[in-house]
Parts: structure tokens; C-alpha cells; sequence
């Protein structure tokens, strides 16, 4: 027998402590990855897939938990259509072609395009039961795709999600330099290690030529993780075929040379 799980989710949303909080009885979650962006539009949610596309390819267990609740966009990048389903245990994740387990609030939704017009608590209280209420069974790396800024829902998984690092996301621009600094001061101030940096939109090769144009400007990302002693994870170029593949929901086709060593330094460095 199956509810609906969002009528579930709206029931029993509301404010919450945030504290450590325990995974669903039937979820063996091993390593749990945020993917943090001071700011929106560098492709935190492009950085999120990518990671787990990385891993899966390497033989682990992959989930994503889609705690962009506002501006949800995990489903769309693979092609997902069908809703997400409940039993006695709890909502169950849908999982992707190559076996990804996604649960994201566009999976619960009548119509993706159907906006969530909620107040932060109800927010923050949707994305801990996306962590207790779902049934994830085992899973060796989770992703927590969060939504750009240092707010309530970053907040609430820093605080109630045993979280072993964060990816943080950017881009060139000396505005987004600037701001990634919060997210790194936050994380600090959480004692949540930092992974690495991800430069999104980092270059263009041209295909006519094989040159490297830097179109939003000089990188400012090794500086950045030199002050910091972070480490840059990886530098990923503007590509017509991967944002063609976001689009198309056919990001599990996307190949690039790196994106094995990238999934390869995660695992080292969790």
C-alpha cells in the first residue's frame, strides 16, 4: 500500500530543534558530503551530480539528498519523470538509470513546476525528514546538495546531519571569490572539515583551436585555497555538451577527462 508523501511532509513539517538527528531504521548511510555555494548560479547543483556520477562510476553506492527545497533541480539533470513513493517503513528514494538514489522535493510535488512557498523552519524541518523518513538502505557516499548561502537550511544540515566534509562550490568572478569565504568561515565556525574547491565555469577551450579562454576573468581559486589551506578539488570548463546533457536530463552520459581522478580524491579525502 502507498500514501502520498507529501501530504505526509506538510503534516508533519514545523520547527524543529537542530540537533544531530538519527537516519530512518532501514538507512545504512556510511559517508555523508554537503555542497555548499556562497552564492547562487555557480552550478552548485551541476558540482553535486558531477560528484556523484564520479563515485557511482567507481563502484560505490551513491544517493543524493536534494536539500535545495525552493529550487530544486537534481531530478530534471537525470531525466527523472516518475514520483516518489511510500510504505509502512517510509517515502522511498527513485533511483536513476545507473542506479543513483535521488529524493528531492520535485519528486513529491503534482507538477515540478509547482512552487514551494514555505516559511525557513518548514523548510529546514522538510530537509530532516528527507534524512529520517527515507528509506535509503545502504549507501557508501551520500550528497547533500544545499541551497546557495549560508542560511536556515545550511544551518540544519550542518547542525542535525553527521556530515564528514563539504564541498564548496565557485566561480571566478571577484564577487563570488569574496563571498565563498563566508561559506568557508562558516564551516569553520561549524568544525564541518572542508573537503576542497570546485571552480565551476573556470575556462573555455575553443574546439576550432584547442586555446583556453578565461571568459569571467583570472582564477582566483588557487590563492584562495593556498590562504585557507584548502585544496582545489577540480576546475571544470564551460561545455556546451554538459549543459546540453543538464537540459536533455542525460547528465549520466556526460564524460570528461578528470572527472574519474575528482571521484578518486573524494574517497581519499573521506
Amino acid at each position: 500500500m502507498t500514501e502520498k508523501p507529501f501530504e505526509t511532509i506538510r503534516r508533519k513539517t514545523g520547527p524543529n530543534t537542530s540537533f544531530r538527528i538519527e537516519a530512518n531504521k532501514d538507512s545504512n548511510i556510511k559517508k555523508v558530503i554537503g555542497v555548499i555555494s556562497g552564492k547562487g548560479g555557480v552550478g552548485k547543483s551541476l558540482v553535486t551530480s558531477l560528484s556523484a556520477l564520479a563515485l557511482n562510476r567507481l563502484g560505490k553506492k551513491v544517493a543524493i539528498l536534494d536539500a535545495d527545497i525552493t529550487g530544486p533541480s537534481i531530478p530534471k539533470s537525470f531525466g527523472i519523470q516518475q514520483k516518489a513513493v511510500a510504505n509502512q517503513d517510509g517515502i522511498l528514494p527513485v533511483s536513476t538509470a545507473t542506479g543513483i538514489k535521488l529524493m528531492s522535493i520535485n519528486l513529491l510535488l503534482n507538477n515540478e513546476t509547482d512552487p514551494v512557498v514555505w516559511r525557513g523552519p518548514v523548510i529546514a524541518s522538510t530537509v530532516k525528514q528527507f534524512w529520517t523518513d527515507v528509506v535509503w538502505e545502504d549507501v557508501d557516499y551520500m550528497f547533500v546538495d544545499m541551497p546557495p548561502g549560508t542560511g536556515d537550511v545550511a544551518l540544519t544540515v550542518f547542525q542535525s546531519l553527521p556530515l564528514d566534509g563539504i564541498i564548496i562550490v565557485t566561480s571566478p568572478q571577484d564577487l563570488v571569490s569574496m563571498i565563498v569565504l563566508k561559506a568557508v568561515k562558516m564551516a569553520n565556525i561549524m568544525r564541518i572539515p572542508i573537503l576542497g574547491l570546485v571552480e565551476n565555469m573556470s575556462f573555455f577551450t575553443c574546439p576550432d583551436t584547442g586555446k583556453s579562454y578565461e571568459i569571467f576573468g583570472k582564477s582566483k581559486i588557487d590563492q584562495i585555497a593556498k590562504d585557507n589551506d584548502l585544496e582545489v578539488l577540480a576546475k571544470l570548463p564551460i561545455d556546451p555538451d554538459i549543459a546540453q546533457a543538464v537540459d536533455s536530463g542525460a547528465i549520466e552520459q556526460v564524460y570528461f577527462d578528470g572527472l574519474e581522478d575528482y571521484g578518486k580524491k573524494l574517497i581519499e579525502k573521506v
